[in-house]
């Protein structure tokens, strides 16, 4: 069976395409300039630390609109010093995504915060958009370091009139998502 340089067939007779369109107009075949509109890497010493910083905390934006030309999510590093703690907070219609790199994540989440968990290295977190949560370093000795990608640029953070389950202390955990 004959194919054209852009269609597949697969066995149940279904086309699929076997290269990219650029994500502005599907199925043109207007030259792109893949070099400079495709993949970025943005190596790891080279993350921006210009983003609002709080003492014992360090962030850094790695993927953004103006890093990497990035239209949906944000991404970056969050290194939390020990027995840091949030208020609790959702983030409205945004959806996150947390990796454990180092050290202890405790989450608590729910009208009361009555639900909690825990993730270490090589865990994710998800929290869905709305979701009522504190986030904490559940180590009183040891830093968290985490990647955080979020759905969407817009730092939303809404926080709640809810009492803490462990109350913050000494260093809130305040990203770009998470501000005073």
């Amino acid at each position: 069976m004959a194919q054209d340089h852009d269609t597949a067939h697969r066995h149940d007779g279904a086309h699929t395409h076997d290269h990219a369109h650029p994500h502005a107009e599907p199925h043109t075949h207007a030259a792109v300039d893949w070099k400079n509109n495709g993949v970025k890497v943005v190596p790891g010493h080279a993350l921006d630390p210009n983003t609002a910083q709080t003492p014992g905390m360090s962030r850094a934006t790695a993927i953004n609109h103006a890093r990497a030309g990035a239209e949906k999510l944000w991404a970056g590093t969050v290194t939390i010093h020990a027995n840091a703690k949030t208020g609790a907070h959702h983030h409205g219609a945004l959806e996150s995504v947390i990796f454990i790199v180092k050290g202890r994540a405790r989450m608590r989440w729910g009208e009361r915060l009555e639900y909690v968990a825990e993730a270490g290295p090589g865990d994710f977190i998800y929290v869905p958009p709305y979701v009522p949560h504190q986030e904490i370093n559940a180590s009183a000795a040891e830093p968290l370091e985490c990647v955080l990608v979020r759905s969407g640029q817009e730092p939303v953070v809404v926080n709640l009139d809810i009492a803490p389950a462990e109350p913050p202390e000494e260093v809130r955990w305040i990203d770009p998502i998470h501000r005073n």
